[in-house]
């Protein structure tokens, strides 16, 4: 059963993945790609704990957590770049 629930959220996971992609691709505005990429690395961090959770190990989770803590501080940065036009201060 579990089986089952583990090929679903994978399919899941990678469709909003894909529709991710296709949103920073196309999308109209900066603000949109910006989005984009902050939801695809949440999907990300959700595929590492999944594959984590497939294999059963736990090293797929710490690597889960270093990913996270970089897409947020990436996200954060870009937007910084996008409204003010430099990151340091």
């Amino acid at each position: 059963m579990i089986e089952y629930a583990l090929i679903f959220a994978f399919a899941c996971v990678g469709l909003s993945m894909i529709l991710s992609m296709v949103r920073l691709i196309l999308g109209p505005g900066v603000g949109d790609r910006v989005l984009a990429l902050d939801t695809m690395s949440v999907n990300a961090v959700a595929l590492i704990v999944l594959l984590g959770i497939a294999g059963g190990t736990q090293i797929y989770f710490e690597a889960a957590l270093i990913i996270a803590m970089l897409g947020f501080v990436s996200t954060v940065a870009y937007c910084r770049f996008v409204l003010r036009g430099d990151i340091i201060e």
